[in-house]
Parts: structure tokens; sequence; C-alpha cells
């Protein structure tokens, strides 16, 4: 299989809400809408990734296996900013045995986002390769 791009799907039971959620709650960056104006689809820069909600659904996004995982420069600080905007808390940052700073937040339809910072001493952040 040679993958030349992918991405996230999200299909919301209130997609304005969602697509109000990701771009102003969260801050995403617009990679490009597609669609009918009055429903239209939307695909996020999630780093080297993209996010796209679209289309209705009547079930939930989130199951308790599905969740996003951001990396972001400060988990305390992306925390306290997304819930004073509202966005739904789950866990405030802490970190974690395996050394990461991690927070946890929801979507409109549960689903679960991770926000991660690698601390500078953190072995992500070490060059691996010996010379």
């Amino acid at each position: 299989m040679d993958v030349l791009s992918s991405r996230v799907l999200i299909h919301p039971r209130d997609p304005v809400r969602s697509r109000s959620f990701y771009r102003d709650v969260l801050g995403l960056a617009v990679h490009r809408e597609f669609g009918p104006p009055d429903a239209p689809g939307t695909v996020f820069f999630l780093g080297n990734g993209l996010l796209e909600v679209s289309g209705h659904s009547e079930e939930p996004s989130g199951t308790p296996s599905t969740a996003l995982w951001l990396q972001v420069r400060d988990a305390r600080a992306e925390y306290a900013r997304v819930t004073a905007l509202g966005g739904r808390g789950i866990r405030p940052p802490q970190k974690e045995f395996w050394g990461l700073v991690e927070a946890w937040i929801a979507d409109p339809d549960g689903v679960r986002i991770v926000l991660v910072e690698v601390p500078v001493d953190h072995p992500l952040r070490k060059d691996q390769r010996e010379f």
C-alpha cells in the first residue's frame, strides 16, 4: 500500500456546533471547505495530519476507543484556554509516568482529545541517531 495522504473523519450529530468547536474553541486552521454553503464539510489542519468534520450522524462520533492525540507546546495553557472558551475538560494536565504531560478534553459529541506536551528532557526530544 502506497499511502499518499490521510485524514480522520468525524460525522457529528450537530455539524455547526462541531465545526465551531474545532475552529473557534480548539483554534484549528481550516485547510478547505467543500459542499453546499448551508452545510459545508470542513477539513482542518492537525499538525502533519488532517481532520474532516462533515456530514451528519444520529449517533455520537466518539466511542470509548476513539481519541485524537494532539501535541501542543503547553498542555496546561491549552487546557485552560479551551475550557475557558466552553470546551469540556475531562482531566486537567498531569505528568504521566511515561514522562509526557497530558490533559484530556472532549468535543461536543464526546470524542476524547488528549493534549500532549513533550517536556524538554523527554526521549522524544532527543536525537536517537548514533554518530
